[in-house]
């Protein structure tokens, strides 16, 4: 159904206009402050420090078409792709650089709690949909569709994200970069009228996480623990609701699951012992971002969700959230921009598995940089994700730069058996080098000494399967520095 986002429909004019009414008024007096704007590509940061220069954002400005357009991506069954990125997926819109955005995402946790966070949730519903019959959405997973080959379900679960997308960006070619603005990020509510005013996330000690194989008595087993958010803002936290160990689970197509192994299975919660007296008294700060933004890669056709890589994807840095800016090389036509693995709240390292998954609505703005004006900017030689911050710049280490290319034809299953924090260390090291040597003209000796007592190196994530290290630099230790 049209929301004012299908310029096909009919009655276009009649839901746009419903959708801007039904936008808060906060939302609307920052579109109508923001949206059209001279000054939205104003660089960043303290006395105008960014990765985009003044000339850089000049020569993008004078590409921008004289108005910037709004759109919105609804999360439904026919504008999600789950578990990959795909070189070959028709964009679900198409966006001008300098366009905004708001693209809602689901979790791909929500079967952990259906009556929480997915039932009487129209979109919601339509991706979980999973009946004797059918799936709302089949693929699951960048493995195998034919059942003669799959045990699990179609995708097998190999990448498990639902991502709301691909965003097309008109003129974007291999070589731009594309810079993402995070202007907005905010959960999503329950659907549920009997949870009005609250949203709800799930966080999963999985057989993936870090602590699996370490866990006192040497007794195995995965918790998965529900968290409620006040998605009416008046608190900063999320607290406990209750947690149970998984237990096998068999899916409407009765295939039996022992362990979390396939996205989306509905929990029955008439097999689980739910426990209530679970974090009393602890309030989880939030700080709402997106574990999965990226661009589709030109290497494969369907790519795992899971190990991210140059291109982005499952980086799990929870500053990748509202206010945050994060800069992608474009890899294909059109860039094919996808967002989802929306999260409530997460640390460093993302140790058990998985953080507080919880559905976001996000609004981007995403500026297009033309190759050929990067010659002699910060951005000119990026070919990995960087981040940007109004205080820090982030680069971020993997195991493996691009494990597509460097692994080889069997880079998507061998990835999972390679991985080191060592490697992602020596990655972050690397690019950090190489941003100071650069874009700051220090030589390598001086680099390495302010790498040293000025930079802070810490573990993203030990869970994703190309495991990442970033790398944080204040941008106010060069403010004295002269240009």
């Amino acid at each position: 159904m049209c929301k004012g986002d299908d310029l096909s429909c009919p009655h276009f004019e009649l839901h746009y206009k419903k959708l801007k009414q039904d936008l808060n008024a906060e939302r609307r007096g920052f579109l109508k402050g923001g949206l059209f704007a001279a000054s939205g590509l104003a660089t960043l940061g303290a006395g105008g420090i960014s990765l985009v220069t003044p000339a850089l954002a000049q020569a993008t400005t004078s590409k921008l078409p004289a108005q910037r357009a709004y759109h919105y991506l609804p999360a439904n069954a026919e504008t999600v792709h789950w578990g990959y990125f795909s070189k070959s997926l028709k964009p679900r819109i198409e966006v001008n650089s300098g366009d905004i955005v708001t693209i809602e995402s689901l979790t791909h946790h929500a079967g952990d709690d259906l009556e929480r966070m997915v039932d009487g949730d129209e979109g919601a519903e339509s991706v979980y949909l999973w009946t004797k019959e059918k799936k709302g959405v089949d693929r699951r997973g960048a493995g195998p569709t034919d059942p003669a080959k799959y045990k699990k379900g179609s995708g097998e679960g190999q990448g498990v994200h639902i991502m709301t997308g691909p965003v097309y960006v008109r003129d974007a070619e291999p070589g731009d970069i594309l810079e993402v603005r995070i202007l907005d990020c905010e959960p999503r509510p329950s659907g549920n009228p009997k949870f009005s005013g609250k949203s709800y996330g799930s966080n999963a000690a999985a057989n993936w996480g870090f602590h699996y194989n370490d866990l006192l008595g040497g007794t195995k087993r995965e918790v998965v623990t529900i968290y409620e958010v006040d998605n009416a803002g008046g608190k900063s936290w999320a607290e406990a609701v209750y947690n149970f160990q998984w237990v096998p689970q068999t899916d409407p197509f009765g295939v039996r699951h022992d362990t979390i192994d396939y996205p989306g299975v509905p929990v029955d919660h008439g097999l689980t012992k739910r426990n209530y007296d679970v974090l009393k008294g602890v309030r989880l700060p939030i700080r709402p971002h997106f574990g999965t933004i990226g661009l589709a890669p030109k290497e494969a056709d369907v790519v795992d969700t899971i190990p991210p890589s140059y291109t982005g994807g499952n980086i799990d840095n929870w500053r990748i959230g509202k206010g945050a800016t994060m800069y992608y090389p474009v890899s294909v036509d059109g860039a094919l921009l996808s967002v989802g693995d929306p999260h409530a709240s997460q640390g460093d390292s993302e140790l058990c598995g998985t953080a507080i998954e919880c559905s976001l609505t996000g609004t981007f703005q995403l500026i297009l940089h033309k190759k050929a004006d990067l010659a002699g900017t910060p951005l000119e030689e990026l070919n990995y994700p960087m981040l940007e911050t109004q205080t820090d710049w982030l680069v971020h280490g993997f195991s493996y730069a691009n494990y597509l290319e460097e692994l080889g034809p069997s880079a998507q299953s061998d990835i999972y058996s390679k991985s080191s924090v060592d490697r992602a260390l020596r990655d972050a090291f690397r690019k950090m080098r190489h941003f100071l040597m650069t874009t700051k003209g220090l030589t390598e000796d001086e680099a390495i000494s302010l790498m040293s007592i000025g930079v802070d190196f810490g573990i993203t994530q030990v869970v994703d399967g190309n495991w990442g290290v970033h790398a944080v630099v204040k941008k106010d230790i060069f403010a004295a520095r002269v240009a």
